[in-house]
């Protein structure tokens, strides 16, 4: 059997595209599978692999959305895991949702929310006989100051101690999760991968290549 990575995640997994024009089907608003990372990373693995997407726009930690159900990765996580058992690797890249304004939770509670969801991740018997659990953190790129002017600014909230503000100490406290939990980690703010100019938010065509080959090394040098 191949080995199962699963990357969980928001809309930079599922692959939404913010600017028609810097992905090939313009009119999906989405990179193919040639563009999306989740792709790009099987493309680089090769057959020893299976990547596993499991993107959703909106998707949260653990924060119920009151405009929208079943978006929290805390409910999702114990199904996720099972249905893709044996899991040999768990790549987790989620925050930037739980930064809009009506959530109400400031950078210190979304890690909380992280650490959450990782302890139960590592509570699922899905990591095939006599495996322990192996889960890389990826902290999203800070949102652009841009966002502030952007026709998501309503969406995300952008006055007071906005999404920008809290965004950029995601990665402070994510490493700390994943030193605490005894996971990985890896911030995606410092690996090249750009948002684009248009929400700030999202990855362009090149973000989505610069974190597929990042995470290849990485898979290579840290999973056996």
């Amino acid at each position: 059997m191949k080995r199962h990575i699963v990357c969980l995640g928001d809309s930079n997994t599922h692959g939404y595209c913010a600017d028609p024009g810097d992905c090939a089907d313009g009119a999906l608003l989405r990179f193919n599978e040639d563009e999306r990372w989740t792709c790009l990373l099987q493309k680089a693995l090769g057959e020893e692999f299976l990547v596993l997407e499991e993107g959703l726009s909106g998707r949260t930690t653990v924060f119920d959305d009151p405009l929208y159900e079943h978006l929290a990765a805390l409910d999702y996580i114990w199904p996720c895991l099972k249905s893709h058992e044996p899991v040999c690797l768990l790549i987790v890249m989620l925050g930037t949702n739980d930064t809009k304004e009506r959530f109400g939770a400031n950078a210190h509670a979304i890690g909380l929310g992280m650490r959450r969801l990782v302890q139960k991740a590592q509570a699922v018997d899905c990591w095939g006989p006599g495996g322990e659990p192996k889960i890389l953190i990826v902290a999203p790129p800070p949102i652009g100051e841009g966002v502030r002017s952007s026709p998501v600014a309503e969406e995300m909230g952008t006055m007071g101690p906005g999404c920008v503000e809290k965004s950029r100490r995601l990665a402070g406290k994510y490493r700390q999760v994943a030193e605490e939990t005894g996971c990985c980690f890896l911030d995606a703010g410092e690996l090249g991968c750009a948002f684009n100019t248009i929400d700030f938010m999202h990855l362009t065509r090149a973000g989505h290549a610069a974190l597929a080959a990042a995470l290849a090394d990485w898979v290579a040098e840290f999973v056996r």
